[in-house]
């Protein structure tokens, strides 16, 4: 059944740090708790698994309410972001603490913490110190150590903030693939869109304290129910303007708009790679600079009435080789989303 969350909210003081908040994870998903920093994220996850205390709401565990249990009788792993290793205890004992805590035998848990090494990539390290590993090879071992205790649910609050970017990606690919593997529910706390939308199978984007929106990667990218999650999730251009005969004008560009009347002000979205530049010395908009960006090129540009926008195409494009500063271009739009501002 995995975990459900209904009208979860946290005050510290006035401040409201989770508002109203629910949502379902079906039993075997990786999930991302996806919005910028301060939104609320670790809050929830601190309340799911019973290190904070919720004003109200509750929370189901395969169907079963946990909410008002102590935080061992969960059967939740937790994985923080600085890793809480014991420093003076070895790989090995780091990983068999909680089955010590559990009344394991030590003959099971040898046996277990040497399963869970090959797991994570790190046979024959477990009589090592937590400070003779790597930071990513520390971020596994307490991988190891929440997965030992075979949880119910496996929670990470920003697993990987700690390591550099390579090491980051590299910990986030292995992850995927030990998710799959072992098939635990899962919710990991990130603010890195990158990581969110390509690691997990739901997204739900927190902001100030409340839910925006719940899908998958794509539902999330490609149909944004919000202003909010148009404009945080990805590289936007974004304009402001009024309907007038069903349509608002920026500059050279004009955008059908359906859902809003005449006179109305509108905010309308715009991907950058919606964006569409074609050589074009007539054209409106003029580059200002060209940024390779591994597989893609940036291109900032100024429209002539309208202003700076910036757009990416893949550098094996053509036009890629041919777009210099000073270079007059045409523009398209593939797609755009609009809002009636209140």
């Amino acid at each position: 059944m995995g975990i459900e969350v209904t009208n979860l909210t946290k005050r510290f003081g006035d401040f409201v740090a989770v508002e109203d908040v629910s949502f379902r994870i079906e039993k075997g998903r990786l999930a991302a708790l996806l919005g910028p920093s301060g939104g609320g994220k670790s809050t929830i996850l601190r309340i799911i698994a019973g290190l904070e205390v919720a004003e109200n709401g509750s929370v189901l565990l395969d169907g079963e309410r946990v909410d008002h249990l102590h935080t061992r009788k969960r059967d939740m792993g937790f994985v923080f972001q600085h890793y809480a290793l014991f420093r003076h205890m070895t790989v090995g004992q780091n990983i068999g603490f909680g089955l010590e805590v559990r009344g394991v035998a030590s003959r099971d848990r040898r046996r277990k913490v040497g399963r869970m090494l090959e797991l994570v990539g790190l046979p024959g390290l477990g009589n090592r110190y937590p400070h003779e590993l790597s930071g990513g090879q520390r971020q596994r071992v307490a991988l190891a150590r929440a997965l030992a205790t075979e949880p119910r649910l496996l929670l990470l609050d920003e697993p990987f903030g700690a390591v550099d970017a390579k090491i980051r990606a590299e910990l986030g690919r292995w992850l995927r693939t030990m998710h799959d593997e072992i098939n635990v529910t899962s919710i990991f706390v990130t603010h890195d869109q990158e990581e969110a939308m390509s690691l997990s199978d739901q997204v739900l984007i927190i902001s100030q304290g409340r839910l925006e929106q719940v899908g998958s990667p794509v539902e999330i990218l490609d149909h944004p129910r919000t202003e909010f999650v148009a404009r945080f999730v990805g590289d936007v251009n974004v304009f402001d303007g009024v309907v007038r005969q069903g349509r608002a004008e920026f500059g050279p560009l004009a955008f059908p708009i359906k859902h809003a009347q005449d006179g109305a002000a509108v905010r309308v979205v715009v991907r950058s790679y919606d964006f569409e530049l074609y050589p074009d010395a007539s054209g409106p908009a003029t580059v200002q600079r060209v940024l390779p960006l591994g597989d893609r090129v940036k291109v900032d540009a100024i429209i002539d009435g309208l202003g700076p926008i910036s757009a990416q195409f893949p550098r094996s494009n053509p036009f890629a080789e041919h777009v210099l500063p000073g270079t007059r271009v045409g523009v398209g739009v593939s797609h755009a989303r609009s809002y009636t501002l209140q």
